[in-house]
């Protein structure tokens, strides 16, 4: 993969975050992707949700597969340990990257290719296994690398750049997060970078499986008039219908929220989610009622924010009793107690 370094630019006066990092310090090679990817935005935010949380760059695992999405790693934290995987393999890889090392933060980057093709296996059982990691999908509906043929996340009736017209129904992630459970489903556009980096922040700080689905068009193959993945039909049919505030515990409420119209969520590390409800009828904590937005939504809209959150499931590191200890530091006693102790974890077995 071609890359090049970034340069780096000397602002006496950039402000810094709770360890003196600025917003710089969060970036990585320079970008190889097409002028106007949504990309490049996704790529925007999450350094951004990074630097704002005072997460250390070196305290992260960032991992992807193939395609135009899992170039967006290389991007951003350069100081992070990092890996691009096989074809689809991401989720499995983060698993048990995750078993050894349960003390990184966990991050994964894929397409609609990736994830909702021959990758949908991995994805569906790292949502099972409520495997300790955001999972971010950059969705444009195409696969860019290979000239714009449509990917699993295709709708009916969207029209391809040459002029085919897709006739094959698409697989939503959030639905299919929501049918494996899922704890953490939001979705979001890579042009609304207030409320993509929000979601972000809540994702990192969720204690589980947290999966964003972002909206992210491809200009090169799929921006064109008659496509469903395009800025122009994204923007038209845009609702936020649950806007999330991630609010750390050290800091103090300060927007207004009138009763009625919000529901602070508690996490797990004390800061708290405070949902904006733009529809008064919805519960983001109601399973039933997010599959249903999703579904049944009978107006052409594409519905983003914060769809679902359970704050009280446990993690994969939870219910197998992982060592928090990673592996590489553990003594070798520890971790091969001899023949005697082995004999008698065997007889529990019998």
């Amino acid at each position: 993969m071609t890359s090049f370094i970034k340069p780096r630019i000397n602002r006496k006066t950039a402000p810094t975050n709770k360890i003196g990092l600025t917003r710089q310090d969060y970036d990585g090679t320079m970008s190889t992707l097409c002028a106007g990817c949504g990309h490049d935005s996704v790529t925007a935010a999450l350094a951004r949700a990074f630097f704002e949380l005072s997460i250390q760059p070196h305290k992260v695992a960032k991992i992807s597969g193939i395609g135009c999405s899992s170039k967006t790693t290389s991007y951003l934290l350069k100081e992070a340990h990092g890996a691009n995987t096989v074809h689809g393999r991401m989720p499995s890889f983060a698993t048990g990257a995750m078993a050894a090392n349960n003390s990184l933060t966990y991050f994964g980057v894929s397409g609609d290719g990736d994830s909702l093709s021959i990758g949908i296996g991995q994805m569906i059982h790292a949502m099972r296994r409520n495997t300790n990691m955001l999972y971010v999908l950059e969705n444009n509906g195409v696969y860019g690398l290979t000239k714009g043929q449509f990917s699993a996340s295709a709708d009916i009736g969207s029209v391809a750049k040459k002029g085919t017209v897709n006739d094959q129904p698409p697989i939503d992630p959030c639905a299919l997060g929501l049918s494996v459970g899922a704890g953490f489903i939001a979705r979001s556009f890579s042009g609304d970078r207030k409320q993509l980096v929000q979601l972000i922040r809540a994702g990192l700080m969720h204690k589980g499986f947290a999966l964003i689905d972002v909206i992210s068009p491809c200009v090169s193959f799929n921006d064109h008039k008659g496509s469903t993945k395009s800025y122009e039909h994204t923007y038209k049919y845009y609702n936020k219908f649950v806007h999330a505030d991630y609010i750390p515990p050290e800091e103090e409420i300060k927007t207004a929220y009138n009763a009625g119209e919000s529901m602070p969520i508690t996490l797990h590390d004390g800061g708290e989610i405070v949902l904006r409800k733009l529809d008064a009828d919805y519960n983001p904590k109601d399973r039933a009622s997010a599959f249903s937005k999703i579904i049944n939504n009978k107006i052409k809209e594409i519905a983003t924010g914060l769809i679902y959150i359970n704050e009280n499931q446990a993690d994969m590191a939870e219910q197998n009793n992982l060592e928090a200890r990673p592996l590489n530091q553990i003594p070798y006693k520890e971790l091969n107690p001899g023949s005697d102790n082995l004999k008698e974890i065997q007889k529990s077995f019998r």
